[in-house]
This record gives structure tokens, C-alpha cells and sequence, in this order.
């Protein structure tokens, strides 16, 4: 079972990562007050969950469903929206859509509209964003740039479901001139689609892009959302799940 983390460690670390934040987006010449910090959280306690809000966290990012149910059980997201960010199978969007407030990982066609039929079957418009597999990795979950667009216009014609954005997580071993490059590409895929879209992509704005390891460089690459854990948290315990 993890450690539950205190509040003044939880405060001092989520003071100091608003901080680079902040210096990140002067740098970019943009108002910090424009991006926001989705506290990954990860085989957290319930209490560290309510010491990170009790801090000022206002958005928990959620990435597995069973640690997702249990959080919920246990009203641990109380004063914070949750999104769900890590990937999401189709047999377990029953426990996601309409309990969360964004998902942030739809990268198919099939998750799309396995989304969309248990949003109409609870009678909830689901805010969801795309993935972008933007280091091409076989090994990563993620839809290929060259079919976002099509995945946008898809998204579209889904009644119960309003597409906000995209998102992104880098290749773990790319160097900081690589990453730098990725932001760069999701970003103007970014552009892209909201352009392509035009007065139908008027409720994408949010690119969720950076973690713990590179949010100040997504950020000054445009970035209105990073998630981040272990710079909040420490290192991540194990994780067992029970049963």
C-alpha cells in the first residue's frame, strides 16, 4: 500500500512546480493563468488525492479504471475535476464516461464509439481528446497523426460527445531537442485541426501536452495542460493491485 503524502509536502511541491510553470510561460510571452495542472495521480492514497486538492490542485488525472472506481468510492476527488488520461479499453468505458470529466485518451474510431453509446446510454455529452501517437511507437497506445483529423471529424458527428483537444506523451527516451521537436509537431497538429474544423472545432482549446520530466519546454511550446505526478508525488511505489 502506498505511503499517503502529507499536506506541506504535497503544498511545498505543487508551489514549487506552479512556480516553473509560471517562469515557463513568461518565457513563451503567455499567461500562466491560461494552462493548467492536472495532478497525475497515479497508485495514490485517497488522502494524498485530498492533500493535493486541499494544496490548490483543482484537476486529478486519473490513468487506471480500478484505481478510478476506488477513488470514486471513496469521494477522494471531492473539489476537483478528474480526467481519465492512461488507456482506456472498450469493456471498461462503462466505469469512465459520465463519472469524469474528460477523457483524454480516445485513439480509434472503436473507443470513439464505444464512448459515445455509454454516453447516450446514461444521457451525459462526455468531453473527450485525441491521443496523437506522435513519436510513431509501436509499443504506445495513441491514434497516427495522419489520421487525428479524421478521428476529429469523426467526433463531430457523435451527438453525446464534445472534442476539446489533443494530447501527446513523447518517446521516454528523447532527448530534450527531440521533445522540443514532438511539442512542436503536436502543437501545429493542434492548429490544424481547429483550422481544418473551423466553426465546428470552436470547443477545442485544450492541448495537454508535458509531464513531469518536460512540462516547462511543453509549455513554452504552447501547452495549455500538463500532467504531473512524480514531480508532485515522488517516485511512484509498486503498484498491486488487489483482487
Amino acid at each position: 500500500m502506498p505511503e499517503t503524502k502529507s499536506y506541506e509536502t504535497v503544498s511545498a511541491n505543487v508551489a514549487k512546480v506552479r512556480e516553473q510553470m509560471k517562469e515557463a510561460a513568461k518565457r513563451a510571452g503567455r499567461d500562466p493563468g491560461e494552462i493548467t495542472l492536472v495532478a497525475a495521480t497515479k497508485v495514490q492514497t485517497s488522502d494524498t488525492i485530498r492533500n493535493a486538492i486541499k494544496a490548490g490542485i483543482t484537476v486529478c488525472g486519473e490513468n487506471r479504471v480500478q484505481e478510478l472506481v476506488a477513488h470514486l468510492e471513496d469521494n477522494a476527488y471531492e473539489g476537483a475535476k478528474v480526467h481519465f488520461i492512461g488507456h482506456l479499453q472498450t469493456n471498461k468505458v462503462k466505469f469512465v464516461v459520465g463519472k469524469v470529466d474528460m477523457i483524454e485518451s480516445i485513439d480509434s474510431v472503436h473507443l470513439m464509439d464505444a464512448v459515445e453509446k455509454q454516453a447516450a446510454k446514461v444521457d451525459v455529452v462526455q468531453d473527450i481528446m485525441l491521443e496523437v501517437n506522435i513519436g510513431d511507437e509501436e509499443s504506445k497506445g495513441g491514434a497516427a497523426k495522419e489520421d487525428v483529423l479524421a478521428l476529429a471529424r469523426h467526433a463531430l458527428e457523435c451527438p453525446h460527445l464534445r472534442l476539446r483537444g489533443i494530447m501527446c506523451i513523447p518517446p521516454a527516451t528523447a532527448s530534450e531537442e527531440e521533445n522540443r521537436g514532438f511539442f512542436q509537431e503536436t502543437s501545429q497538429l493542434f492548429i490544424d485541426i481547429k483550422d481544418e474544423l473551423g466553426d465546428n472545432g470552436s470547443n477545442i482549446d485544450c492541448l495537454s501536452m508535458g509531464m513531469s520530466g518536460d512540462y516547462p519546454l511543453a509549455i513554452e511550446e504552447g501547452s495549455t495542460m500538463v500532467r504531473v505526478g512524480t514531480a508532485l508525488f515522488g517516485a511512484r511505489p509498486p503498484w498491486h493491485p488487489q483482487g
